[in-house]
């Protein structure tokens, strides 16, 4: 029974650090491992879903703020897989004669046809 056991201790000290490795994608420290739940750049920002989130962005901002903003683009953007995916994008609009960059943060779960803007910031140029 104790040779079971120190067997036991032993062979979960030896795989103990190769599953770690392996769950860290083989990068130790903070150099260059894709983070788990971190953001992640948007490859293709013209991408017709992407400016589908970035037109419901803006949308929604003026249904709640009453505001008149035009969507034009979306310059940059990031995603993030939480419940659904989080998406952050700069979005460029026209208010009135004026072009002015938002930051829109937009949850969103597909498979429930859901979606949230959970934020609107403006962007200092």
């Amino acid at each position: 029974m104790k040779i079971e056991i120190q067997c036991f201790y032993f062979l979960t000290l030896l795989i103990l650090p190769i599953y770690a490795a392996t769950a860290l994608g083989g990068k130790s420290g903070g150099g260059g491992g894709v983070l788990v739940g971190g953001w992640q750049p948007i490859e293709n920002v013209t991408e017709p879903h992407v400016t589908e989130i970035g037109e419901f962005a803006v949308e929604e901002y003026n249904k709640e703020s009453k505001s008149q903003l035009k969507f034009l683009s979306v310059v940059k953007g990031e995603t993030q897989v939480v419940s659904g995916t989080n998406y952050r994008l700069i979005v460029a609009t026209k208010d009135g004669g004026l072009t002015k960059n938002y930051q829109a943060v937009v949850w969103e779960k597909t498979w429930q046809h859901f979606r949230n803007l959970t934020s609107f910031t403006p962007v200092n140029a």
